[in-house]
């Protein structure tokens, strides 16, 4: 790499990692507001953000002195979009293990929901801009069930440099057939399992007893769980599994959330009475296992006309694919799914799902001004991102694949590429 894009993804990294005093005051003025709140979309109107914080939302705002103003002239204004259920940030490389920190694989004691990837969270990541070159500004880290089939926790990071997670940490576990070799060969075991966890977790089993499944610190966190303090995000897909989990989490009283979920429009309207969201890959069109027959394109349109919250997740490398997540919702609006729930989806009900709502996910007044302004419809993939502001900062456009590519598109000089400055 020539020193040049050496110190231009240097300048990237340091920006992105720049503190929130560095936030911008601006006016984005003129633009097709879609809040992703209950007043919709906005059409000629104004957003004032100030100390990161968006201040106000209508039309003719005047700009206070020292306020940058950004003409939209009517282009779309969209909070900035969820990436998913990703490890951006805790994988650089799928395929090299020693950069790859989602997985815990221990063969004594296997069982360890005390497990937490944020801890490994690297906000240096080049993953990153990649990313929020697609308006995305944040994600859910997810812990990965590679040696039981609970995987540990995760939590919600933003894209802009931050090194914490900024709300409530959830426990992920997966169910169903591509979890039975962790239990047994067999899913039944997987709820026999879930049985005998939450007995020590609420003190029925010893903890020095010679078949305890958890460690002292594993029964401490889930216990937590059990008592409210946070949401199980299942993966899972067969509607069975999915009837049974509902039945679980109502005895045990824990909130829940579904991933994948490729069978849940058959158990719509029992999700929808739990008040359970749903995490679809509305790619999901042909069964990828016996767990996922009722596979269909039509599975976030029949969700939500149940009344279930949907938002988006994607199996195939999500770390490395989070600007799939606009063809995600694209896919949906386009098999029945509304245009404001397919954003929605996107933004305000994963941000409410995983405990962030009050700080990300719309466009209103006490919000973080994390902000995309879109060349055209940001649910179409033909259309791209002109700048994303996250807690007001502009963030920078480039990523290490823009660097690459503005490098080779280049005309070639006297010396091979290799050597450009």
């Amino acid at each position: 790499m020539s020193a040049r894009s050496k110190a231009s993804l240097l300048a990237l990294a340091l920006l992105a990692a720049a503190p929130a005093s560095w936030a911008q005051d601006l006016l984005v003025r003129n633009a097709t507001v879609h809040t992703a709140t209950a007043r919709g979309s906005l059409e000629h109107s104004d957003v004032l953000v100030q100390g990161g914080v968006i201040r106000a939302v209508g039309t003719g705002l005047a700009a206070p002195a020292g306020v940058t103003v950004v003409e939209a002239n009517g282009r779309p204004l969209t909070p900035a979009l969820f990436g998913g259920i990703t490890d951006i940030g805790i994988e650089e490389v799928s395929g090299e293990s020693t950069t790859v920190d989602s997985t815990l694989k221990l063969e004594d004691q296997p069982l360890r929901p005390e497990f937490d990837v944020t801890l490994a969270y690297n906000p240096s990541s080049v993953l990153i801009p990649v990313a929020r070159l697609d308006g995305i500004g944040f994600t859910a880290l997810g812990a990965n069930s590679g040696g039981g089939f609970v995987a540990g926790q995760g939590g919600v990071m933003r894209l802009d440099g931050s090194a914490d997670p900024i709300g409530p940490l959830a426990l992920y576990l997966r169910l169903g057939s591509s979890a039975a070799e962790l239990t047994g060969n067999s899913r039944a075991a997987q709820w026999m399992l879930l049985e005998q966890m939450v007995s020590e977790a609420r003190g029925r089993v010893p903890v020095d007893s010679p078949h305890a499944l958890l460690t002292p610190a594993g029964r401490a966190t889930l216990a937590r769980y059990l008592a409210g303090q946070g949401r199980l995000v299942v993966e899972v897909d067969r509607a069975a599994d999915i009837r049974q989990l509902l039945r679980w989490a109502a005895r045990e009283k824990v909130k829940i959330a579904i991933a994948g979920g490729a069978e849940a429009w058959r158990v719509a309207p029992q999700l929808a009475q739990a008040g359970v969201p749903v995490f679809v890959d509305a790619l999901g069109n042909l069964p990828a296992s016996f767990d996922q027959l009722g596979a269909t394109l039509e599975n976030a349109a029949r969700l939500h006309a149940a009344g279930v919250p949907v938002s988006f997740t994607q199996r195939d490398d999500p770390s490395h694919n989070a600007r799939k997540m606009r063809q995600l919702a694209g896919n949906a609006v386009a098999n029945g799914l509304p245009w404001q729930d397919g954003l929605a989806g996107l933004t305000r009900v994963p941000a409410q799902a995983l405990g962030v709502g009050d700080k990300v996910g719309s466009i209103e007044p006490g919000k973080l001004a994390d902000l995309v302004l879109w060349e055209g419809d940001p649910l179409d993939v033909g259309h791209y991102a002109e700048q994303v502001w996250l807690g007001g900062r502009a963030m920078p456009m480039r990523s290490r694949q823009t660097e690459l590519r503005d490098r080779y598109a280049a005309p070639a000089g006297s010396e091979p590429r290799a050597y450009s400055r």
